[in-house]
């Protein structure tokens, strides 16, 4: 052993260790690499009808769509391929009598499972970087292109529209289109607890995009201070008001633009505006952090269920954690749902498999090989 190799000794990293995770993120990055090639195959024989059509430049294809469609796709599969690949080596070591040399020559089981947990932190904490930081700027980018080449810009003409700006602060309108941005039947509530309040209403509300103000045609404004009121009317009025037409359409993609900050503070705007889809927002923003949790769950399971020798072999172990796997990510769709249509708090919705698979991680390692 060469000087490296007795001051990882040194520092409690074992030959071992290093062969335990050299195997864990080889096979990892293997098969995440050759699913995204498979991926990319299927989805550019899909599209390439659509790419020819809008004359998409080839390198806008490969660098603005393809290279910023990995990221999103490695952290979604990230959870699942961990776990597939810790069953698929460590079957193999198992079947080659390894694990029974390594618990023999004095390695607990727990002393076993560090490089594994190592390496499922590492794993996890790349799904965090990329959920939080990376694929907004990649989802960005990856909009621009579908818009220019795939699919139209989402043009949404909303109705009914209830917001609170703030605390006493409220606005109605009846109807506005995103892509003029002028609505129609605007009014302006304002309810201050002193007891002034005013009512300020227009047939229609225009977003002027040069002054970057709103103007106001056939306006009416009345306001009270206790026992006094005041009118004020005219044809048309330029003014600036504490929010932009953005405030009036919400698309669900722009979460997917959001670092985790900005996500948050998107939804304490939205709770105060009443917005009926905050539970699908919170949502996302649990997942962000449950996710890569979830690699070290099923780190765990997947350790526990292959680490015994089996008649099967890693047919036997890949078919149970391939289930498991399934089971998990079905039991997180239920539970999401129930979030978002429901009355299931959304970090409750996200977190439950998590505990529940937790819960059968333990169990599995109580009853693994020792």
């Amino acid at each position: 052993m060469g000087a490296l190799g007795r001051l990882s000794d040194n520092m409690g990293i074992r030959r071992i260790d290093r062969y335990i995770i050299r195997k864990f993120l080889g096979t990892f990055f293997y098969a995440i690499t050759l699913l995204i090639l498979v991926v990319i195959i299927f989805d550019a024989s899909e599209k390439i009808d659509d790419f020819i059509e809008k004359d998409a430049p080839l390198n806008e294809i490969l660098f603005q769509y393809y290279l910023n469609f990995i990221p999103y796709f490695i952290n979604l599969f990230s959870p699942l391929f961990t776990f597939i690949a810790v069953i698929f080596f460590t079957s193999k070591m198992a079947g080659r009598s390894e694990i029974v040399a390594i618990l023999s020559s004095g390695v607990s089981f727990a002393r076993m499972l560090r490089p594994y947990l190592f390496s499922a932190f590492i794993l996890a904490l790349l799904s965090f970087f990329l959920a939080n930081f990376v694929i907004p700027h990649t989802n960005a980018r990856l909009l621009a292109f579908e818009y220019a080449y795939l699919k139209k810009p989402p043009s949404n003409r909303e109705k009914d529209i209830h917001i609170q700006i703030r605390p006493g602060k409220f606005i109605y309108v009846e109807s506005f289109n995103s892509e003029l941005n002028t609505g129609h039947r605007f009014t302006l509530e304002t309810i201050d607890p002193e007891g002034r309040s005013s009512k300020l209403s227009a047939d229609i509300i225009r977003w002027d995009s040069l002054q970057q103000s709103w103007v106001l045609d056939n306006y009416f404004l009345r306001s009270w201070e206790g026992h006094y009121e005041r009118l004020e009317h005219g044809l048309r009025k330029d003014t600036v008001f504490e929010f932009s037409p953005e405030d009036f359409i919400v698309n669900s993609d722009d979460m997917k633009l959001m670092k985790f900050r900005e996500l948050r503070d998107f939804i304490d705007k939205q709770k105060l505006s009443g917005n009926e889809q905050v539970a699908e927002y919170e949502v996302e923003k649990h997942k962000r952090i449950a996710f890569p949790f979830a690699t070290l769950v099923l780190t765990l399971i997947g350790v526990a269920l292959s680490s015994r020798k089996v008649r099967g072999g890693i047919g036997l172990h890949l078919g149970v954690g391939i289930t498991l796997s399934f089971a998990f990510i079905l039991f997180m769709q239920i539970s999401t749902t129930f979030a978002v249509y429901g009355n299931l708090h959304a970090g409750i919705a996200v977190w439950m498999p998590n505990l529940v698979f937790g819960l059968i991680a333990a169990w599995l390692l109580r009853m693994a090989p020792k």
